[in-house]
């Protein structure tokens, strides 16, 4: 068995599986029902986001789809006005994209065009002679 401070290693992936006791998942569970994040839970137990999902499914947990908490309306719009994308301030908000936009939007934060990160400087043509 091939280990190391994570845990044991997945052989065909190489990378470490962290496995949590089940009391751990009872706590994970329990913090969820209370209002935790998959993003939240995965970064307190040292997981994927998609582990939590997991345990929360085998444990029969509703999970919630990226709902917007209207309690975080001001981070979320500081992270936005700081240059973050709607993907990004969603991944530290814990919700969807287009929640993060319908909130953002609805306090009157205009939102920027979509499409990626873009440079703000003008491209002129070059000569070449």
């Amino acid at each position: 068995m091939v280990t190391d401070s994570r845990g044991r290693m997945v052989r065909s992936l190489e990378m470490a599986q962290t496995l949590l006791r089940p009391e751990q998942v009872d706590d994970l569970v329990a913090e969820y029902r209370d209002g935790a994040t998959l993003v939240e839970l995965a970064s307190r137990f040292g997981v994927n986001r998609r582990t939590v999902a997991a345990h929360l499914t085998r444990r029969e947990v509703s999970i919630r789809r990226g709902s917007f908490d209207p309690s975080r309306i001001h981070e979320a719009a500081d992270l936005y006005l700081s240059g973050l994308t709607l993907v990004e301030v969603g991944v530290k908000v814990g919700a969807r994209p287009q929640a993060v936009r319908r909130a953002l939007a609805s306090h009157g934060i205009v939102i920027r065009p979509g499409g990626g990160r873009r440079s703000r400087v003008a491209s002129f043509p070059v000569a070449v002679g």
